[in-house]
């Protein structure tokens, strides 16, 4: 993998956000959605900087944990905001008659900020190119 996947993960990354915070007014389902896909592309692309991919988002959660989170690279309760939006993703997407509140999709959004800025400093190559 290469330095520019990395940056179109990146950009991924940076859209799904933006889409997140448009639909918080519409979908918290899909707010939170969009909050976890820009997580978990920003998360995958710092991953491949590092020359790491995976094929399962249950891998790269596992990884941010093992490898960041036990690393002491990443805090704790940044780890807890990835699993979080995790949860919310897949209760916005297969809850059935359940879904996400607004004020749950509102920290969804906050955390993917949250991850987003820890990977800008993490990684400033992304930004290059």
């Amino acid at each position: 993998m290469t330095a520019e996947y990395a940056r179109d993960l990146w950009q991924r990354a940076e859209n799904a956000l933006k889409s997140a915070e448009a639909l918080l007014t519409i979908s918290g389902d899909d707010a939170a959605s969009r909050a976890y896909y820009a997580a978990f592309d920003a998360v995958s692309a710092a991953f491949v900087l590092q020359g790491k991919t995976f094929t399962k988002h249950s891998a790269v959660r596992a990884s941010v944990h093992r490898d960041w989170v036990q690393m002491g690279l990443w805090p704790k309760d940044l780890g807890k905001s990835f699993d979080s939006l995790w949860e919310l993703r897949d209760l916005g997407d297969y809850g059935g008659d359940e879904h996400v509140e607004e004020e749950d999709a509102i920290k969804a959004v906050e955390a993917a900020k949250r991850i987003l800025e820890s990977i800008r400093t993490m990684c400033p190559d992304l930004m290059k190119g």
